[in-house]
């Protein structure tokens, strides 16, 4: 069992009030999770003992701040259970990991007639990189089409996959239905046939263990902010034979080993992808991150925030007209909802005045919300700092928004 309040301690943000006076209670974690005081005090201390650029710097502090951020790279190399330390690229977070993919990888090996196979559940930063690569390349994207539980038909992927795919790209965990899709077959499937697959872990990585080994995934990319750590920082895994054949796709300061008028050579793997001064605070606030979540035991929160949100979906569907948006068998942290009649904006205002945090809109998610035919829905999703009497908090304040328009 997990010491909650002890957690909540850890938490300064969750003491917060609105203006009316009524006590936070945060149930937007899919947007972006809070920090504990472990991330935030490293982050402080880091600015206040050890501030420096890093790789290049003689003195002390420069040596630090390597040190501090190479360390880093090892914690999340074994964080996600990867093989090597140069299979872990610092980014801004998974927009930026999938793009640098799409950039690097795809545009070598993507050509005209190839074909590029998703989900129709993919947040934008998985589909609109994509989108562009195949209207520049003249190749095709194809969709996966989404039940309407959520949920993917497996055998669907197999019939998708042709001669001419040359990569799959799907979402760990959807982050519009919470569905948690079965990676490991997709990439079993993929694989098979010598494809390589991407996963974007934003709604994973800090909620359950992730091993990259174990799932066999070519390309991994997630967000530093949805895992209790800093904003601006992001990881993109990739598995080493590919990153072997991938040319930089940004240029500058810290990726180059030799620059004359007429050429350059390239620093070693991984930093000839690291262009430019990083974000070494958040680098080591990310850390900070996977301490403090490894103190806690990832077993332990996904237990803990899938029985939560089972919790909260159970209890909110008992409410009358409010539909819940997507039912998978496989549920993470995120439950999706309408009412009839009451546009999800609405909802989520009215919530906001009773110091309840949800997310409305389409999550970026369009193309999903417009093959469900709504203009998108209300998501509360949970972190292991929630527990169940924030869930009634929620359940009675959604009543009261439904008498309201009544």
């Amino acid at each position: 069992m997990l010491s909650l309040t002890q957690i909540r301690e850890d938490f300064p943000i969750l003491s917060r009030t609105n203006k009316s006076g009524e006590k936070l209670v945060y149930l937007d974690n899919a947007a972006t999770t809070q920090k504990p005081n472990q991330v935030i005090d490293t982050i402080s201390n880091f600015y206040k003992n050890h501030n420096s650029n890093i790789h290049r710097g003689i003195h002390f502090l420069g040596v630090e701040a390597t040190e501090l951020y190479e360390n880093t790279r090892k914690k999340v190399r074994d964080f996600i259970g990867a093989n090597h330390t140069e299979e872990i690229i610092f980014v801004r977070g998974t927009t930026e990991g999938i793009n640098l993919v799409a950039s690097s990888f795809g545009s070598s090996s993507i050509t005209v007639g190839d074909r590029i196979l998703i989900t129709g559940m993919e947040h934008h930063s998985n589909l609109i990189p994509w989108q562009q690569l195949a209207r520049q390349k003249k190749a095709h994207l194809d969709i996966i089409s989404v039940s309407s539980n959520g949920e993917i038909n497996i055998e669907e992927v197999s019939s998708k996959i042709t001669n001419d795919t040359k990569l799959v790209a799907i979402s760990h965990i959807s982050n519009s239905l919470g569905t948690i899709n079965p990676v490991e077959e997709v990439i079993q499937i993929a694989h098979r046939r010598g494809i390589p697959v991407l996963v974007d872990g934003a709604q994973a990585v800090g909620h359950q263990p992730v091993n990259v080994n174990s799932l066999d995934c070519d390309f991994y990319a997630f967000s530093g902010h949805k895992m209790f750590g800093p904003t601006g920082i992001g990881v993109l895994y990739v598995k080493e034979e590919y990153l072997s054949q991938m040319s930089p796709y940004q240029f500058g300061g810290e990726m180059i080993r030799s620059v004359t008028y007429e050429d350059a050579s390239f620093a070693d793997l991984p930093h000839r992808f690291e262009a430019g001064t990083p974000d070494i605070a958040g680098v080591v606030g990310l850390g900070a991150a996977i301490d403090y979540l490894h103190s806690i035991g990832l077993d332990k929160i996904k237990a803990y925030t899938e029985d939560l949100s089972l919790y909260m979906a159970k209890k909110l569907s008992t409410i009358e007209d409010l539909q819940i948006i997507g039912k998978p068998q496989f549920r993470g942290s995120i439950v999706s909802f309408n009412f009839d009649q009451i546009h999800p904006h609405d909802v989520a205002t009215i919530l906001d005045e009773k110091g309840i945090a949800i997310r409305a809109g389409h999550h970026c998610t369009m193309p999903l919300m417009q093959s469900m035919n709504i203009p998108g829905t209300s998501r509360a999703s949970v972190a292991f700092y929630n527990d169940k009497n924030e869930i009634d908090i929620l359940y009675e304040a959604l009543k009261a928004v439904k008498n309201i328009f009544n």
